[in-house]
């Protein structure tokens, strides 16, 4: 499991603020096909809120702690029924900008009425 520094998780909360739920986990629990999800989201987005359907707070920060060290990934925060959870991306997923290319050029047009 990652851990982050209060700077760095202040920064995540900030981030996630805005983000909405990309995974449920209903009342069947911690499946293997909803791991394999959160895999992908994290690897897609690096940043996912999970919504926890279920009253058990209990079983909501054992689901979190398994996400966080089967996945390799951090808590951010819990709250509520949502946990917000961050993995860095791999490095060679980074967008690269691509060389030669620049904005369209605007020309001037004279209109006659």
């Amino acid at each position: 499991m990652l851990q982050l520094s209060p700077i760095e998780r202040r920064e995540l909360k900030a981030r996630a603020h805005s983000l909405n739920p990309v995974v449920s986990i209903s009342e069947n629990g911690l499946t293997d096909a909803v791991m394999r999800e959160i895999d992908i989201c994290l690897k897609a987005h690096e940043l996912i809120k999970i919504r926890v359907y279920g009253d058990s707070r209990e079983d909501r920060i054992a689901y979190y702690e398994r996400i966080c060290t089967e996945l390799g990934a951090a808590q951010v925060q819990h709250i509520g029924k949502l946990l917000v959870v961050w993995r860095p991306g791999p490095e060679d997923s980074k967008p690269v900008s691509r060389p030669g290319r620049s904005a369209p050029r605007r020309t001037k047009r004279s209109f006659q009425g």
